[in-house]
């Protein structure tokens, strides 16, 4: 009777912090903002730097995707594969300059603030400086560009027509976020940002009281047996 009593205990224990937990991942927000990609014959990789500091050469496909994510690691990638051949046919090369070839895709109605609705995916081919940067090039063909006063890309050609980087909740209602992901910034000083793989550390002292009073509890009903 006493281990029965004892096991029941540590399961009540079990289930309450399993409960905890569950209610901190249901608390999980994503960014919703424009992430930037750099391709390649095998498909997408997620950038490490801003599309200011990147200066690709001739010949390379960058992208850009507009959804809502945590962080890089599930990051929606453009919905093109990259292809430099197809999106620059009609772009001859010219000397003194180089092809930037780039996929911008506007996302799903999911992804998209409240009253808006995302344009159609687009691909252009941008004839550059050869010092030019991405966003340099992604300026010359997809204007209107905005960006927030910490140099974030809010914007491509006008979208969406608010908002940058904000937080989303899972009601889908989003809040001004302190940072988004990196490689949606175009200045090095933007710091990464999402929400992080654990338990916040709310969630960690829910646990540790839970803990303490399942513990208390047991030794208590051995106390009375």
């Amino acid at each position: 009777m006493r281990r029965a009593g004892r096991a029941t205990a540590l399961l009540m224990v079990l289930g309450a912090v399993l409960a905890v937990l569950g209610a901190g991942t249901a608390q999980a927000a994503g960014y919703r903002y424009w992430s930037f990609w750099e391709g390649s014959g095998t498909g997408w990789t997620y950038a490490t730097q801003g599309p200011s500091l990147v200066r690709p050469d001739d010949g390379t496909v960058q992208g850009f995707r507009f959804s809502v994510s945590e962080d890089s690691q599930d990051s929606a990638t453009p919905r093109r594969s990259p292809g430099f051949a197809q999106i620059c046919a009609d772009t001859p090369a010219k000397d003194g300059t180089k092809r930037i070839a780039l996929v911008i895709d506007p996302g799903t109605a999911s992804d998209a603030p409240a009253g808006e609705t995302p344009p159609a995916l687009r691909t252009a081919c941008a004839r550059v400086a050869p010092d030019a940067s991405t966003a340099q090039a992604l300026a010359s063909v997809a204007k209107p560009l905005r960006y927030s006063s910490d140099a974030l890309l809010c914007a491509i050609s006008g979208y969406p027509n608010s908002g940058c980087g904000e937080q989303i909740s899972n009601d889908g209602h989003g809040t001004p976020a302190a940072s988004a992901p990196a490689s949606a910034s175009a200045s090095a000083s933007a710091s990464s940002g999402g929400s992080g793989g654990g338990p916040s550390a709310g969630v960690l002292v829910g646990v540790g009281a839970v803990l303490l009073l399942g513990t208390a509890a047991v030794v208590q009903a051995r106390r009375r047996r």
